[in-house]
């Protein structure tokens, strides 16, 4: 038996070896195959890695996809190209006998700048939070700065302040009172920086904001007003001389003052000054006594300058027939406090019409200028518009503007194409007697010929020097009252009333009219609410001021301000100044 089973064991264990034999064939043929493999591959490892170190971050990765280009900003639309040119009827030589040139003292036959005078849209003229002359800017469109509340529509009966003003009697015995025609204040807010070296008292100095009134009136001083409580913030400057026009302030920022008288006084003939408002300090007079002026007699400035930022200009008409271009040479050291001015290359020019006298159609201009491009459009005494190339010094166009034309024109980009907006007054024994009445038209004007696009008549009367027609500037509207203008008549339909009249721009119909008791010399104003919504500022010589809905002429509210208003106020986020002939200058707030 046990034979046998080791027999049988044996036997088995050959049949296990038998069916292992094909395996241990395959298994050394697969270690063969790895031997081969590794013999002809990197070899793995197997041990830690080494570090090294990478970019915090990581490189772009590449794909076929072409790297996408930032889409090109937009470019800012060209400014309209402005090339006027007269047509027959409003050829300079029609209306114009001569025009001379002078260049720091000596007449020329000709005249070319070395230094290009071109000015921009009315919104570049300052970028600044104030109003710096008057109308506002280069196109004379706007006396408000900022937005107001409208959500009472009326003028606040606690919110609001009076500074007293004086008198001043001339040489010849004529007292000046308050602030007259055409009187609109100028409003700056200071940065800190500037206040500092200011002769402002301390705590205007140290106030973190403040909007300062600069206030020239008929008086022979100028005021300086913190807006927002009517306080005082330095001394009055007194200069002697009565000051009818707004003057202006520097569109760069600079503390300077370009202010000029309007009638002579007991310190001399009327003049024009540059005042250093770091100190009030006079730095330059000029326009008296200029024997190149054909109205010598007679150096009023009523007319607010403007400066022309890139070529340090200042551009002033006179009441006595000249236009003065004169480079300033301004150094203005604002961390230092020092400020300075060397004026040079002195440029004027004259003109005389045809039927220019020294009794009638005077020669000079008292309204204050548009300026478009490189072309300064004004009105005169004589009843001529102007539009002068001030970089050669020759007459465009001229259009007949009838009379002694006091009010500015007002400049309108309509489709990128200008447009004037003018009218004039009734000087009395010109064209009509004083006892009756004359045609009053208020123009739109093509500035680039000088035509006439349309015109609205008025009848008005007059009386010896209290003109009727037009006296105060047109406002123009926007937003909400994009399609009106708004023009004050005097002395229509009878010799006390007055007329404001809201005309449509493109036809000249009347679109609204109010007639008012009392008669106005004032400009009204027009100002917006955060949503574009139009409102009216009107003041007259009856004493009122009235706020008016801009669309339909509706009086939202009215104020007795206690004088006679000539002058034309200033609106500063909804906060109104304007000075009366009663010798008090008003600030209130609209709510």
């Amino acid at each position: 038996m046990p034979e046998n089973k080791s027999a049988n064991t044996k036997s088995g264990e050959r049949s296990k070896i038998l069916l292992l034999t094909p395996l241990l064939v395959l298994l050394i043929a697969a270690l063969g195959f790895l031997v081969w493999k590794n013999a002809t591959t990197k070899p793995l490892i197997l041990s830690a890695p080494e570090y090294v170190d990478l970019p915090e971050t990581p490189p772009p990765l590449k794909t076929d996809t072409p790297e996408m280009e930032s889409p090109p900003l937009p470019e800012e639309p060209a400014l309209p190209e402005f090339n006027p040119q007269a047509v027959a009827s409003t050829e300079p030589s029609v209306l114009i006998s001569e025009a001379d040139i002078m260049v720091n003292g000596e007449v020329v036959e000709s005249y070319e700048t070395s230094e290009l005078i071109d000015f921009t849209l009315p919104e570049d003229y300052a970028n600044l939070s104030g109003i710096l002359t008057f109308r506002g800017n280069n196109f004379r469109d706007s006396a408000s700065y900022g937005t107001v509340s409208l959500h009472d529509g009326k003028f606040s009966q606690t919110d609001k302040w009076s500074v007293s003003t004086g008198n001043l009697q001339a040489p010849d015995g004529v007292v000046w009172t308050g602030s007259g025609w055409v009187g609109q204040p100028l409003m700056m807010s200071w940065p800190k920086e500037v206040r500092a070296n200011m002769n402002m008292y301390d705590w205007a100095k140290n106030a973190d904001t403040l909007t300062e009134v600069i206030y020239a009136t008929m008086d022979g001083s100028i005021y300086f007003i913190d807006l927002e409580t009517g306080s005082k913030t330095r001394d009055n400057m007194y200069l002697g001389f009565t000051f009818k026009g707004a003057g202006a302030l520097d569109p760069r920022g600079y503390p300077i003052l370009y202010l000029g008288a309007g009638y002579q006084s007991n310190k001399g003939a009327s003049r024009a000054f540059v005042i250093n408002l770091l100190d009030c300090s006079v730095m330059y007079e000029f326009g008296h006594g200029d024997s190149f002026s054909l109205r010598s007699s007679v150096s009023f400035f009523d007319g607010s300058p403007l400066v022309d930022a890139a070529t340090d200009k200042l551009i002033y008409p006179g009441e006595n027939g000249v236009l003065y271009i004169i480079k300033l040479n301004t150094n203005y050291d604002a961390q230092g406090g020092l400020l300075s001015i060397a004026p040079s290359d002195v440029i004027k020019w004259r003109y005389k019409g045809f039927r220019s006298s020294g009794s009638s159609y005077w020669l000079g201009m008292e309204d204050s200028p548009v300026i478009w491009r490189g072309h300064i459009i004004m009105a005169d005494n004589g009843g001529h518009l102007m539009c002068l190339d001030l970089n050669t010094l020759q007459l465009k166009w001229v259009q007949d503007v009838l009379d002694d034309t006091n009010c500015t024109p007002v400049l309108e980009l309509e489709d990128g194409h200008p447009y004037v907006y003018i009218s004039t007054s009734f000087h009395g024994g010109w064209r009509a007697p004083t006892s009756g009445t004359a045609n009053i038209p208020i123009w739109k004007i093509d500035a680039v010929t000088g035509e006439i696009v349309w015109q609205k008549d008025y009848d008005c009367y007059t009386q010896e020097g209290v003109s009727g027609g037009t006296q105060g500037t047109l406002a123009i509207g926007k937003n909400s009252l994009s399609d009106l203008i708004f023009v004050p008549v005097a002395r229509t339909p009878g010799p006390g009333n007055g007329v404001l009249v809201a005309l449509n721009k493109q036809t000249g119909s009347v679109v609204w009219e109010i007639v008012t008791e009392a008669y106005s010399w004032s400009s009204p104003v027009t100002i917006y609410d955060n949503e574009g919504k139009g409102c009216l500022v009107f003041c007259t010589s009856g004493g009122y001021m009235y706020l008016i809905d801009g669309l339909t002429g509706t009086v939202m509210d009215s104020l007795n301000v206690g004088g006679n208003v000539e002058a034309s106020p200033a609106v500063y986020n909804g906060t109104v100044v304007v000075g009366t002939r009663s010798q008090t200058i008003l600030g209130v707030k609209i709510v």
